[in-house]
């Protein structure tokens, strides 16, 4: 949904989904995982919540996943399209 935000292991679980869709046999995406991207400045949180915990925005997260994957790819000699 367009103006939704997710929670780090919300962001985990759909970035999870996507890569298995590409790819049966995909690694999970873990909330450690997301942590990382931000580290690394591959995802930009998009807001708080009510506790002050990040959450992040499907475009952003969509983004980070493919970044990280395609480059994963290329680590190991495949090309990604």
């Amino acid at each position: 949904m367009p103006g939704e935000l997710y929670t780090g292991a919300q962001a985990a679980a759909l970035a999870t989904q996507w890569r298995r869709t590409v790819s049966a046999t995909a690694a999970a995406v873990t909330r450690s995982a997301i942590c990382n991207w931000v580290t690394r400045g591959h995802l930009q949180p998009a807001g708080l919540d009510e506790h002050g915990r990040p959450l992040y925005a499907i475009p952003d997260l969509a983004h980070a996943e493919l970044a990280t994957r395609q480059r994963a790819l290329r680590l190991v000699g495949i090309s990604a399209q």
